[in-house]
């Protein structure tokens, strides 16, 4: 960001002239809040990259020399804190395949600026939550999350299966949240203009079509293994993570469903309880060394969010929901991620995903590790949504349910 104005830097990359001067002349009225640039190559693009610190670029898709894929895969290379967007008229299947990993969204061409601007806001503000340090840049320049080892392998092979159906496909990675985010950020992209957002990842797999998964699954980059070998499974069990989180998506779905609050919500419900612990992924993933000090520094889960922003600077919360918000996941499952070990900090007081994940993530906790119920609930927040009386409900479908 530049020091001396305090303005986000973006830089908008088309070699187009016309649509370089509409877009300065549309967003004329930012300039207040961006420092702006216009050039029309990629190869000029990077030069301006190397030589200044830029919070985002936009770039054109199909450009002479260097096209947009290969601009942004260079500038994810060697400066990953930069958020990349590509805004382009171009939508062939292997124009997104180049894209889907340097790019963190796909808007399309001729775009509503109010969409660009939002866009452009909503990852600046959630870039906020993670301070000063370094964990900017880890997330930002992060392509793919680590996937189960068995369930990456099953993929692999079952993508490869001339008899396989998409629904097929689509149950395999609705049990992975890593494989589900991203597939949950090409469907919800400008790219497939649906018109309306996706958060069920099998409907996500039905959507794309075995004609686009394959590749995408086959491709280096997009979908990856976990690789445990230099973490102590001491220290993190990716199948403890994945468990836990299942179980909680589980029970936020039930709880979202016993207080009836409609088909939209419930499934946001699953799909934030799925991911609500991503951040503690990218975490060990990046930095390894310090989340072992981190666990070292207790083994409360009522505790832990004060020791990781004595450690990180941040809370793994903001971490997750960091990458979710670049990859264009729905706002309702990012700020459930954010929140969902303080949900008071949300603005306003109203039932809603993150009220349900608060709730299912303690409860679960709460039956596993013995931890207290009483530190882990945020009692004056849902004292404020007069839901006191309904934990009891919530303990209940938690004790019945087969989590």
């Amino acid at each position: 960001m530049s020091a001396s104005t305090g303005k986000k830097k973006i830089l908008f990359v088309d070699d187009e002239p016309n649509v370089l001067s509409g877009l300065r002349r549309t967003l004329r009225d930012q300039r207040k809040q961006w420092e702006m640039d216009f050039v029309n190559s990629g190869q000029e693009a990077l030069a301006k990259v190397d030589e200044a610190d830029y919070d985002a670029v936009i770039t054109d898709m199909r450009m002479p020399g260097m096209d947009g894929a290969e601009l942004l895969d260079r500038i994810a290379e060697k400066h990953p804190h930069v958020i990349r967007v590509v805004l382009s008229g171009q939508s062939d299947q292997a124009s997104v395949m180049k894209t889907v990993g340097p790019a963190h969204q796909y808007l399309s061409k001729p775009c509503d600026i109010e969409i660009l601007k939002a866009t452009l806001a909503r990852a600046f503000s959630l870039r906020e939550l993670l301070g000063e340090g370094c964990l900017k840049t880890l997330v930002s320049g992060m392509r793919a999350l680590p996937s189960l080892p068995v369930l990456y392998s099953e993929l692999l092979n079952l993508v490869q299966d001339p008899n396989v159906s998409v629904a097929d496909v689509g149950r395999l990675i609705a049990k992975d949240p890593a494989m589900t985010v991203k597939i949950l950020q090409l469907v919800n992209s400008a790219f497939f203009g649906l018109g309306r957002r996706v958060s069920n990842p099998v409907e996500a797999a039905s959507l794309l079509g075995l004609e686009i998964l394959k590749p995408l699954v086959l491709s280096i980059g997009v979908f990856r293994q976990f690789e445990a070998s230099e973490i102590d499974d001491r220290v993190f069990s990716m199948d403890a993570l994945w468990s836990h989180s299942s179980r909680v998506g589980a029970l936020a779905k039930l709880i979202a469903k016993a207080e009836e609050m409609g088909s939209p919500a419930v499934e946001d419900s699953l799909l934030a309880g799925m991911l609500h612990d991503i951040g503690k992924l990218i975490l060990v993933v990046n930095q390894p060394a310090e989340y072992a000090q981190l666990k070292q520094a207790t083994a409360d889960t009522a505790e832990q969010m004060q020791a990781e922003k004595e450690v990180f600077g941040t809370t793994h919360g903001a971490v997750g929901a960091y990458l979710l918000g670049l990859w264009g996941i729905p706002q309702s499952i990012v700020e459930a991620v954010a929140l969902h070990a303080q949900p008071g900090l949300q603005g306003e007081r109203a039932l809603s995903v993150l009220t349900v994940v608060h709730a299912a993530n303690a409860l679960v906790h709460a039956m596993d590790d013995d931890a207290s119920l009483e530190k882990l609930i945020d009692h004056e927040y849902i004292d404020q949504l007069k839901l006191a009386e309904r934990m009891e409900v919530w303990r209940n479908l938690a004790g019945a349910a087969d989590l």
